[in-house]
């Protein structure tokens, strides 16, 4: 029987189980002899093999059976009642989840490591199935020494692409050759975004660089080498280093910048097929039956393979229930604090002090108070007195801000960006300091690098602030910034990280763990950068969530 035909096709994920040769490394011909049942089947749907090889575009041919092709939906239905198929499904496409936290958690003391330090013989092979950069984003991927890698981790030039190097300064041999000891290799899959899209990919697609800065976050949080003085402008200043410093990593990009469950599978069987030790996936799906979960499947036959496998839980909450990658062979991370903070604290002219948060470097040159304005009593001739409530591009007069401080609301949409576009909107026109207050009680308060000396207040302290600019003739305040460590309680559950129960199999408890994923400092790409509007450097992704399940990988293996 032969599949109805209509028009409209998409792309599908058609998952058949295992393979019979198991662990074992195949030729080249069975691998060719998995490709062409896959033809087959499918031809057997669709009626001639020939238009089967030009649906498919991926076949799962090393651990995980399947493939992905692109079917009306009648050609799927009629495709799942086939002997064999385990499961059809959408390749839909997915968000990703990304110094001091060591020592938080007793890897090390006073800046040494100690003797029974699990990092003194930790060696693990990382793969981090997400965005990572392929240069010397950070000196946390050089290092020098032997490679010694996993008996099974076999490395080939069709297997593994080598990197190319565009600053003329990587090209030095023992720098490369150090390089390639701690970052061994990198994949890039994207032919299920090219399905999902439907057309060509360009130039930008065809790299396994991270333009993101996500994945070059948690990889180094995952494996980083030891950075001395690292910092985020002039906070949190020490050494940085990974999880395992001593780990070799490996890259299978699948994300640009979503991800889709066709590239992520096929990024799964390849880490399989490697030989890596550790998976680590910083990319949250919606909830739904495991086998229609390409991270449930691929992490399945993974975790067969004697891979660990570790997800994070999702960064939905305090919603209940919002917990994602919630197999019960997946260890699910969730989120909580570490105790080192950033305090930047606003001092008012009546000597009555209120806590926020920022950086050091946002401390005011001088001690010395500065005039207070609120925003929308500084707002230009053409605003509303909404927009200059949000310091919104353009609502601020120069003339009633230059050499203030300005009180600013933050953006009700929660966007941490647009928060940081509020000191450049102040300091474009004039302004020396900003004061950020939440709308909301509930609100976290998130430290961040801004292009003035800013302070993040909670709402309550936001609107005492504000009723004393209402009341005093000549409001004056100094903003002071430092970093902090050991003055908060800590471990605390961060009001984002997703929470149980699970709605898939809730008698599985899950998440399975916490580890530090607040305010943790790691790499950037310098395909990024810390830049903001094309100005100058204001962001730096310390809260990412998702590097949190870096902190619970090497607990894995020893």
């Amino acid at each position: 029987m032969q599949c109805p035909t209509l028009a409209l096709k998409r792309s599908y994920v058609v998952y058949l189980g295992g393979h019979s040769h198991g662990s074992q490394r195949t030729s080249e011909m069975d691998l060719n002899r998995i490709t062409d049942s896959h033809h087959d089947l499918l031809g057997s749907c669709l009626g001639s093999k020939e238009k089967a090889q030009e649906s498919i575009f991926y076949s799962y041919t090393h651990h995980i059976n399947g493939f992905a092709a692109n079917l009306e939906d009648e050609e799927a239905a009629e495709l799942s009642k086939r002997p064999g198929v385990v499961s059809i499904f959408l390749n839909q496409k997915h968000k990703l989840q990304t110094t001091r936290s060591w020592e938080f958690l007793g890897l090390e003391r006073n800046g040494e490591i100690p003797a029974d330090s699990i990092w003194v013989k930790a060696r693990l092979v990382f793969g981090l199935n997400q965005k990572v950069s392929m240069t010397k984003e950070w000196d946390r991927f050089h290092q020098s020494g032997k490679v010694t890698v996993s008996p099974m981790m076999t490395l080939s030039a069709t297997g593994f692409s080598l990197f190319t190097c565009s600053q003329p300064q990587l090209h030095k041999k023992r720098y490369m050759q150090n390089f390639l000891m701690k970052l061994i290799g990198a994949r890039y899959f994207n032919r299920g975004v090219e399905a999902k899209l439907g057309s060509p990919l360009n130039s930008s697609y065809q790299t396994v660089r991270d333009t993101n800065g996500h994945g070059t976050h948690t990889l180094s949080t995952a494996g980083g080498r030891f950075v001395g003085g690292a910092n985020l402008l002039g906070s949190g200043y020490g050494t940085a280093k990974g999880g395992s410093p001593s780990a070799r990593v490996a890259s299978y990009k699948s994300c640009w910048p979503d991800c889709n469950d066709a590239d992520v599978l096929a990024a799964i069987d390849a880490a399989i097929h490697d030989g890596v030790d550790i998976l680590s996936l910083s990319i949250a799906f919606v909830s739904r039956d495991y086998f229609l979960d390409s991270i449930a499947i691929g992490s399945l036959h993974a975790v067969q393979n004697g891979i660990v496998v570790v997800c994070a839980g999702g960064n939905s909450g305090p919603t209940p229930g919002s917990v994602t990658n919630s197999a019960p062979w997946i260890i699910t991370v969730a989120a909580s604090t570490i105790d080192r903070e950033f305090p930047s604290n606003v001092m008012l002219g009546n000597n009555k002090q209120f806590k926020g948060l920022s950086f050091k470097t946002n401390s005011l040159t001088a001690e010395k108070f500065y005039p207070l304005v609120y925003s929308v009593d500084a707002r230009a001739a053409n605003a509303s007195a909404r927009d200059a409530q949000l310091c919104s591009v353009g609502s601020l007069d120069p003339k009633k801000v230059k050499g203030k401080i300005v009180y600013c609301l933050v953006d009700p949409s929660g966007l941490n960006a647009l928060n940081v576009e509020k000191s450049w909107v102040v300091a474009q026109a004039g302004g020396i300091g900003m004061i950020l207050a939440n709308h909301l009680t509930t609100a976290t308060l998130i430290p961040q690098a801004h292009f003035v000396p800013t302070s993040r207040v909670s709402a309550a302290d936001g609107l005492a602030i504000l009723l004393y600019i209402h009341t005093t003739k000549y409001p004056v305040a100094y903003i002071s910034g430092a970093t902090e460590v050991g003055t908060v309680t800590a471990p605390i559950m961060a009001s984002f990280s997703s929470q149980g129960p699970n709605t898939i199999t809730p008698e599985i408890l899950k998440p399975d763990i916490t580890a530090p994923g607040v305010q943790i400092i790691a790499a950037y790409t310098e395909a990024r950068g810390l830049h903001f509007s094309n100005q100058i450097i204001v962001v730096f992704s310390s809260t990412s969530y998702l590097v949190l399940q870096c902190h619970a990988l090497m607990f894995l293996e020893l």
